[in-house]
């Protein structure tokens, strides 16, 4: 477990900017402690001050999560966020997208938001920028990148894609054998 080099912290910085903006410094300097960012076995680990202390005494080869991962390096070291970061995301989020029930399922299952299902979107998003998916009883569900923006959603065919799905709750179903 070691530090994050400049370049690797640019890259975790600017994909958590694309949802929570400048509240990425609340994620760091928190009322109860000082939290930072580690690199563990490619994979980007969330933890406060105080368990790293306690996990600097355990061997690196027995370590399986220091913390809370945030995401992992890919090996053509691009940053890919994953859902175990969705808790953290979710208060500090700047955009936000609502899913009817009836298409909360269909995005569980990890596919796109449908205009069809869009319950309700925050003002003023643009399009390409990173949304948090809540469900209408606001429950995260996961996150996404807007395809179309607020305008644009307004005017769309009810079977336009509005959001690209990037993670959702059901990995932890799906694919529970590689989130560790």
């Amino acid at each position: 477990m070691r530090p994050l080099t400049e370049a690797e912290t640019r890259a975790v910085f600017e994909k958590l900017g694309k949802y929570i903006g400048e509240n990425i410094q609340l994620l760091v300097d928190r009322p109860d402690g000082t939290y930072c960012f580690r690199l563990h076995r490619d994979r980007v680990f969330y933890l406060s001050e105080k368990l790293l202390k306690l996990a600097a005494s355990v061997p690196r080869d027995s370590l399986v999560a220091p913390g809370s991962c945030f995401g992992k390096f890919t090996k053509s070291h691009k940053f890919r966020l994953s859902v175990t970061a969705l808790d953290f995301l979710a208060p500090y989020a700047k955009y936000k997208v609502w899913v009817k029930p009836g298409s909360e399922q269909s995005f569980l299952y990890g596919n796109h938001v449908l205009k069809s299902g869009l319950g309700r979107i925050t003002e003023n998003t643009a399009q390409y920028q990173g949304v948090v998916v809540y469900s209408m009883a606001d429950v995260p569900l996961g996150f996404g990148v807007a395809a179309k923006s607020t305008q644009e959603c307004r005017k769309v065919d009810p079977l336009a894609i509005v959001v690209f799905h990037q993670a959702d709750v059901g990995e932890y179903v799906r694919n529970e054998e590689t989130l560790t």
